[in-house]
């Protein structure tokens, strides 16, 4: 099955360059007080990002898309009615796959937030910045180039910017770790890692009544992710979901703002997880023990980079294992591994205390030394957000971007990046590992581009 059938839908890009590109927007020299938002999807992780913008006060919710009536939506109303009430209404989309493009007709939403199947979410984003809406987009892994291009292709002409939601760029720690980084704590950096090591089985598969695990059924005879994502896993077989990894460690090197990546090679393992899940949960004689799993359990891609540095990213999300993004950030001074939570410093770190003791240093002294402003400014705000509170800064920071009309940390350049990874590595490892050139989605701006991410404690 050929990758582009996962598409619901084609829009053709037919876009020119602009000269300046959607990141040079400058600052407005006053905020808008408010933000009119509009969702598309309120799955399972849609409802998060409803929950927050609900209890803004700078942002309105006007309306959401969603054609799943008989599970999403009614969860959706119910929180969108204990916020704000039964006086206030807002509009609803759920009149099948395509009725999102009806909300984007809409003249009093100023942007849009995509939490959808992934197969969607660059159809939705162009069509977003055709109707003058900026949008805000969940990570994954392109089907194809061409999507990457038509995402790049779209903002540049219309000039309307695209915000990738990479959440674990605002992890605490990788924030401390960042602060570390730019502060010369390790050196020159020569080496870094990451990736998604998740066991996702209970995610790929369920009974159909309820989102994550009970039975081994995926597709239509199941809810959520399940209905969609395992898919991915029956027919395609590369790093599906690389931006966990690869985005914080871009920011860690400048990668779109003085560097840029040029290369990658992939390989992977056989296919036996899945497998051994079905059998284990539905018995050796249900009907998806049949289903041959191309994605191999373990994803493994080397990357080069412009200024000298390798990275290492692994996907694996069919075995069962702790979760783990597999960072290691090592320079010439020293480095940080996030499975063993160590940190090494020469000249400070105890040199003998790996050999006596099978650890480094106890990383936390310096987290909190080297605790990024964002934290040490909004921690108590985002308690209790998802995913340690990362998923507040990022919808935060994408809010604060709309209200100031300021260039986002995160933008279409760097989105089109992360999903380029998917395709490319899914052709290296079906040609045996070969060499797969990285494109330069900023067509050579990158050697003048200077890096904004997180420099203070604005957003």
């Amino acid at each position: 099955m050929h990758r582009r059938s996962f598409l619901k839908n084609t829009v053709a890009a037919g876009v020119g360059i602009s000269m300046l590109g959607s990141s040079t927007k400058l600052f407005a020299s006053e905020k808008k007080p408010k933000v009119r938002i509009g969702l598309i999807g309120v799955g399972a992780r849609g409802l998060g990002h409803l929950n927050f913008f609900l209890h803004r006060e700078d942002a309105e919710v006007i309306a959401f898309a969603d054609p799943d009536t008989a599970f999403t939506v009614p969860k959706a109303k119910a929180m969108i009615e204990k916020a704000y009430g039964a006086k206030k209404k807002v509009a609803e989309y759920t009149n099948g796959p395509e009725d999102f493009r009806n909300m984007l007709k809409r003249d009093d939403i100023d942007a849009v937030v995509i939490a959808t199947p992934w197969e969607w979410h660059t159809i939705m984003a162009v069509a977003a910045m055709k109707a003058g809406k900026t949008p805000a987009v969940e990570v994954c892994g392109a089907s194809d180039i061409q999507e990457c291009w038509e995402l790049v292709n779209t903002s540049e002409a219309t000039g309307i910017p695209v915000f990738g939601m990479e959440n674990v760029c605002y992890r605490r720690d990788v924030m401390a770790v960042l602060n570390m980084v730019r502060q010369g704590i390790f050196g020159e950096l020569i080496h870094l890692q990451g990736g998604y090591q998740h066991d996702l089985r209970a995610v790929k598969f369920n009974d159909g009544k309820q989102y994550y695990g009970g039975g081994v059924e995926f597709g239509e005879k199941a809810l959520s992710e399940a209905k969609w994502r395992t898919n991915h896993s029956v027919y395609r077989n590369g790093d599906l979901y690389p931006s966990h990894g690869l985005g914080p460690i871009n920011n860690m090197i400048n990668i779109n703002r003085g560097n840029r990546l040029l290369s990658l090679t992939s390989m992977a393992t056989k296919s036996r997880g899945l497998h051994k899940y079905i059998v284990d949960n539905g018995g050796a004689n249900h009907p998806n023990t049949k289903v041959d799993f191309k994605l191999g359990d373990i994803v493994s891609t080397l990357i080069k980079t412009n200024n000298g540095e390798t990275i290492m990213l692994s996907h694996d999300t069919n075995s069962p294992r702790p979760y783990s993004l597999n960072f290691r950030v090592q320079g010439t001074n020293g480095l940080w591994m996030d499975d063993q939570s160590s940190i090494y410093v020469e000249h400070k770190s105890p040199h003998d205390q790996w050999e006596k003791t099978g650890s480094f240093e106890d990383p936390n002294s310096y987290f909190a030394k080297y605790d990024h402003p964002l934290w040490k400014r909004y921690s108590k705000d985002a308690a209790g957000a998802g995913h340690g509170g990362m998923d507040w800064f990022v919808l935060n920071s994408f809010l604060e971007c709309v209200k100031r009309n300021a260039p986002y940390p995160l933008d279409v350049y760097d989105m089109a990046t992360w999903y380029a990874i998917t395709p490319l590595s899914e052709q290296s490892v079906a040609e045996g590992g070969n060499v797969q050139f990285i494109p330069d989605f900023t067509r050579g701006r990158w050697m003048n581009r200077t890096p904004i991410f997180a420099l203070d404690d604005q957003y």
